[in-house]
């Protein structure tokens, strides 16, 4: 990978990483579902007029959509809402490394080496001791949330790549379109709201949040990562998100004075780990002298 795009895939990063203090203060204003349908209602219009149509089908545009959009940051939005710290999700939520891995494995014959293997086996270690400390700590559901969420993640990574789109912005926007009235629909069923309508006028800090979730967030980080995605093999892609956690919980512990107990600071290092491994495992591997 050329030094642009890993300069790309470091941007995506740090604009998924900050997009964790946007979510928080998102919601303590505006019902998760809504926000996220604004999110993407936002995305999309009005750029979606002035970019042509994508060049993949209706289908691959509204299960991307759908899986990313609804699914994804839908249970992503509701977990913070519920009491995630949003710097423990930036980092759960990278199990979308392994899931992504893992299907892409099963799809398109993209077998995980050794090294994968076995980062995905410590970071799984790391997950169960974060779900032990939050049964010991706090309600589990949250926690569990984000986890399905980083499924969710891992299958549009998958969408994505099978749709290979040959535009990506056009692809992103269109995509976004799929996911507000779904989400406008379910936050009035369960969140209690008139149709697409906020309960009340949000702050500047509310439609900062939308703003930052719409544009740099999602625009321009998925548009770039679905790049990065079609361009390169999964593996190679997708541990760059091993940095999101580093700036979402920068961010969030500079923000919100955030703090995370032993267990679950141990749990989130030992998912770092996991991914360090899967990142720079093969090259060790390929670099280790051979005996003969």
């Amino acid at each position: 990978m050329p030094l642009k795009h890993i300069l790309l895939a470091i941007l995506v990063a740090a604009s998924y990483g900050f997009a964790f203090v946007a979510i928080q203060a998102g919601v303590g204003e505006i019902p998760p579902l809504l926000l996220t349908g604004y999110r993407f209602f936002f995305a999309a219009v009005p750029l979606v007029f002035f970019v042509g149509r994508s060049d993949v089908g209706a289908h691959w545009l509204i299960a991307y959509g759908m899986m990313q959009g609804v699914v994804m940051f839908g249970l992503l939005f509701v977990a913070i809402s519920l009491g995630a710290p949003a710097g423990l999700a930036s980092i759960v939520v990278q199990m979308q490394v392994f899931f992504t891995i893992l299907i892409s494995a099963v799809l398109f014959g993209e077998r995980p080496g050794p090294a994968q293997i076995a980062g995905a086996a410590v970071a799984l270690a790391g997950i169960g001791l974060i779900g032990w400390s939050r049964v010991e700590s706090a309600p589990l559901m949250p926690f569990l949330l984000v986890l399905v969420s980083a499924a969710a993640w891992g299958t549009a990574n998958v969408i994505a790549k099978a749709a290979k789109p040959k535009k990506m912005l056009p692809f992103v926007l269109w995509s976004s379109l799929a996911a507000p009235v779904p989400l406008f629909v379910l936050s009035a069923i369960f969140e209690g709201t008139t149709f697409g309508l906020p309960p009340h006028l949000p702050s500047l800090i509310g439609f900062g949040s939308i703003a930052f979730l719409a544009w740099p967030t999602t625009v321009f980080a998925f548009t770039a990562w679905v790049f990065l995605l079609r361009k390169y093999p999964a593996a190679m892609v997708t541990p760059f998100a091993l940095l999101i956690p580093v700036f979402g919980m920068g961010s969030t512990a500079l923000v919100f004075g955030e703090r995370l107990g032993p267990q679950a600071a141990l749990g989130s290092l030992l998912i770092f780990f996991g991914l360090m491994i899967n990142i720079f495992g093969p090259r060790i591997i390929r670099l280790r002298p051979r005996r003969f």
